[in-house]
Parts: structure tokens; sequence; C-alpha cells
């Protein structure tokens, strides 16, 4: 498996499963069965409501704690540093794990000190509770302020990145600032595959369209992707995206899509050109 490290600390597997809106018994099973077939990468939230069910397949699983890279976020309305210190260990207690490999701000507050959210996720990285450090949902201008201003010891940036949706720039600044950069949605909720070139493109290798949509953002360095899979057949299918060969005509015909769809937008969504 492919992995993605950095100076600050990151090491995570390319691949890994997104576990959104899975719950209960069915998301467990999702992650046990993914977990067996050799994925070391499980994503949640405690926005998703199963990080419990996620905690309870990996102590189902036989593959070790120390193996599996394990990321969470805490939610835009506990950000002040009393309600985050809770948010992670409501998230440690449910998971059952004393720290996580990658612990995201999972979107940008309202009215919020930035300065104080984060001085304290990077405290919790000092006291051991997260690996690593990161945020998800930010535009590149806030980015830049964690990054520059307060000079915050980032290791990744989660946002949602397909063949459909350019993030260009924030993949060239997460490059020169060493930060991974992890593609959710990144089939596009199913829209990368109902596209012809796309389809063209998976018949010309003998692959499934799923798969071309992810080997695209594999094949970028510093690119993480977390599809979410509950079938056994799905999740075998989007491991072995990675044993897929574009070339430079499929990669030409791919940019050539438009890139201006973005999908995930809640009303308390950011300026996304800020």
């Amino acid at each position: 498996m492919q992995r993605l490290t950095t100076t600050n600390g990151l090491d995570m597997p390319c691949i890994g499963l997104g576990t959104w809106p899975m719950t209960g018994d069915a998301c467990s099973r999702a992650v046990q069965q993914a977990l067996e077939l050799g994925y070391r990468h499980i994503d949640t939230a405690t926005a998703y409501d199963n990080e419990a069910a996620v905690g309870q397949a990996l102590r189902a699983s036989s593959v070790p704690r120390e193996q599996i890279h394990l990321t969470t976020k805490v939610w835009w309305d506990r950000l002040a540093p009393t309600a985050m210190r809770q948010s992670l260990e409501d998230s440690l207690r449910a998971l059952g794990t004393e720290q996580v490999d990658l612990f995201h701000i999972h979107w940008p507050g309202k009215d919020w000190d930035l300065a104080r959210s984060i001085e304290t996720l990077v405290a919790l990285r000092e006291e051991g509770k997260a690996r690593s450090i990161g945020v998800a949902n930010f535009p590149l201008g806030l980015l830049r302020r964690v990054i520059e201003e307060l000079g915050a010891p980032l290791s990744a940036i989660q946002v949602e990145y397909h063949v459909l949706l350019s993030q260009k720039p924030m993949l060239d600044y997460a490059r020169q600032h060493d930060l991974a950069l992890t593609a959710y949605s990144p089939l596009a909720r199913g829209h990368a595959a109902q596209q012809s070139a796309i389809q063209e493109i998976a018949s010309k290798h003998g692959v499934l369209p799923s798969q071309v949509a992810l080997k695209w953002l594999l094949d970028q360095d510093g690119v993480a992707v977390i599809p979410k899979a509950s079938t056994r057949e799905n999740q075998l299918a989007n491991l072995a995206a990675l044993q897929v060969q574009l070339d430079d005509a499929d990669r030409a015909r791919i940019a050539g899509l438009a890139k201006d769809q973005r999908l995930v937008s809640p009303d308390f969504a950011p300026d996304w050109n800020s």
C-alpha cells in the first residue's frame, strides 16, 4: 500500500475507508471487513455518529491497533478550547483508543476565535492525544493564516476533490508546505463514473470507471483518497485502483472535464474563494 509521510509526523496509507454515512452494525461490519481485506486507514468524525461503531470494529479485528491509521474530526460548533478537548475525549472513548493518528477541525467555525482553536489543536498533539493534526474544508486563505500567521504544525488538509472539481491552488500550497491532501467524495458521489470520458478510459484499460477516477487522484503527489464503500466487491475494487495504469492521453481527457462541480457546500460552509 502506498503511504504519505510528512515532516510533521504523518504516516498514512493513500487509500482509506470513508465511513459517512454508515452507522451502527452496518458501519462496524464494513470497517471490520475492510480491515480484513487490507485497508489500514479509517476515516470517521464526531458528526458522523459512528465512532462507537468504528471502535467496535477495531476491537473485533485481528489487525493490531498500531497498524491502523485512524482519523477523526471535531465539529465546527465545538471549537472553543474546553469544548474541543471534550470532543476529542469523547471520540477517544467511543473509538476505544488512547490516541488518534490524525485529528481534524472538520469545518471552520462561525464567529470563532481562530487562534485559540488552533492553539488547542496544537496542544492536543503535544499532549499525545493526536499523533498529527490537520484541518478540513478550510479555504486556501484561511489555511494560509493557520500555517503562516499562527505557525501551526499541520500535517494534512482534507477537502472535496475529484475529477469534476479542481483543487490545484490548494494542492500546490499543500505541497509547498508538506501537507498531505486527503480527497473526500473522490468519486463525486457517483457522478465521476457517469462521465463518458471516464467510461471510455475505463473500457480502454478493462477497469471500472470508479477505478479510473480514483487512480487519477492517486497518481498526484501528496494525495490520499477515502471513498466510502460497504460491500466487499466495492472495497476490493477501490483497493485495486492502485494497479490501474493511466497514460498521458487519459490524463489529458480528464483534464478536459469541467472542474467546477462542488457537491458539498452546506449552509455553514465558508466562502470557498476567501
